[in-house]
C-alpha cells in the first residue's frame, strides 16, 4: 500500500533547526530554493550582456535589496521601524566619495571604510532616538535625510547641489556586477544566521518585551545600537557602491525612494523572512523601470499593483510560497 506524506516530514521528525539528512532527495529539497536564488543572481550578468541598460538595473536592484534587508531586519527582528534608508545610503555614498576624491583612497578601500565609518556615524546620530518606539522613531528617522539635504543646499558644502564628481569607477563590468551580488548574498545568508543565534533571540526579545529583557540584566539600548549599526552598515555599503557606479555623489542619494521602495518591497515580499525583501525588490524595481516610458501614468499602475499585493496577499509572497513549499507531498510505501 502507498500513502501521501509531506516531503519535509522526515526531516522535521528527526530534528528541528539542525538538519539531519538521510538521502540526496532531502538535500535537494532543502538546498533547492537557496541554489535557485544564488545561481539565478550569478547568471543574471551573463544573461543580460546584450542588454546593458537592464544589467545596470540589476545593480541598482541589488542596492535597493540591501536597503530593504536593512529595513526588514530592524523592523521585524528588533521592532524599530526605520524610515531612514535614504539617510544610510546618503551617508555611505558621501563618505566614499570624500575618501576617494579628496583623500585619494582607491575604491576597494573607500567602500569598506565608508561602510564602517558610515555605520558608526549613523548609529551615533540615532542614539538619542533609541528610547523612542513605533511611529515616533519612524518619524524622527525620516527627518534625518531631509535635514542633511537642506544643510548641504543651504551651506553649499560637499559640492552643494552639484555634488561631488570625479569619483573612480569600477575597473571592469565583472567587478561592477559581482561586487554587489556577492555582498547581497553574504548579507542575506549572514543575517539569516545571525537572527537565529542567541544574540538574535535577544533582539527578538527586545522587540516583543523589552522590559523583560531589561529585567534580565541586558542593556536594551546597547542591543538596539548594535542592531542599528548592522542595519546602517548594510545601507551605507549600498550608498558607497552606488557612488562608484555613477561616479558621482549628490543630494539625490538622500531621496525618499531609498526609504519608501524598500518598505514596499518588504510588504510585498513578506516581512520577517529577509529573503522576502529581496524578492519584493526584484518585483518592484523592474516594474518601475519597465513602465518608465508611460510617464506619470506609471505611478497609477505601480500603485494599483502595490495595493493589489497588500490587499490580496497581505502576508507577503514569500510567506505564502514557503507555506506551499513545505506542503509538497510524495507517495511512500506503508
Amino acid at each position: 500500500m502507498r500513502r501521501k506524506e509531506r516531503i519535509d516530514r522526515g526531516i522535521k521528525v528527526r530534528t528541528e533547526g539542525i538538519y539531519a539528512i538521510s538521502s540526496m532527495r532531502e538535500i535537494l529539497y532543502l538546498l533547492g530554493p537557496r541554489l535557485l536564488l544564488i545561481v539565478g543572481l550569478i547568471l543574471l550578468p551573463f544573461i543580460l550582456q546584450l542588454a546593458p541598460y537592464w544589467a545596470r538595473v540589476v545593480n541598482i536592484m541589488c542596492v535597493y535589496a540591501l536597503v530593504a534587508l536593512s529595513f526588514d531586519f530592524l523592523a521585524n527582528y528588533v521592532g524599530l521601524v526605520c524610515l531612514g534608508g535614504g539617510f544610510f545610503v546618503g551617508v555611505g555614498g558621501y563618505l566614499s566619495a570624500i575618501f576617494n576624491t579628496y583623500l585619494g583612497i582607491p575604491f576597494y578601500l573607500s567602500i569598506p571604510l565608508a561602510t564602517v565609518f558610515g555605520a558608526f556615524l549613523c548609529t551615533l546620530l540615532f542614539l538619542p532616538c533609541l528610547p523612542l518606539r513605533g511611529v515616533y522613531f519612524a518619524i524622527v528617522t525620516l527627518m534625518y535625510p531631509l535635514l542633511l539635504t537642506r544643510i548641504i543646499e543651504a551651506f553649499d558644502i560637499l559640492g552643494g547641489t552639484n555634488g561631488i564628481s570625479g569619483v573612480d569607477s569600477f575597473p571592469n563590468q565583472y567587478v561592477e556586477h559581482y561586487a554587489i551580488i556577492v555582498v547581497l548574498l553574504l548579507v542575506l545568508f549572514g543575517l539569516r544566521r545571525f537572527v537565529n543565534q542567541d544574540i538574535g533571540l535577544v533582539l527578538r526579545g527586545v522587540k516583543d518585551n523589552d522590559q523583560s529583557v531589561r529585567a534580565s540584566g541586558i542593556n536594551v539600548t546597547h542591543m538596539k545600537a548594535l542592531a542599528v549599526f548592522i542595519s546602517a552598515g548594510i545601507g551605507c555599503f549600498g550608498g558607497a557602491y552606488l557612488v562608484h557606479l555613477y561616479m558621482w555623489a549628490g543630494i539625490s542619494l538622500f531621496a525618499l525612494d531609498f526609504s519608501i521602495i524598500p518598505i514596499a518591497a518588504v510588504v510585498i515580499g513578506g516581512g520577517g523572512t529577509l529573503v522576502g525583501a529581496v524578492v519584493g525588490t526584484f518585483i518592484l524595481v523592474p516594474l518601475s523601470e519597465a513602465l518608465r516610458n508611460l510617464g506619470t501614468f506609471r505611478i497609477v499602475i505601480y500603485c494599483v499593483a502595490l495595493t493589489a499585493f497588500i490587499v490580496l496577499k497581505s502576508e507577503g509572497i514569500m510567506v505564502y510560497l514557503q507555506r506551499k513549499y513545505h506542503q509538497f507531498e510524495r507517495w511512500v510505501k506503508v
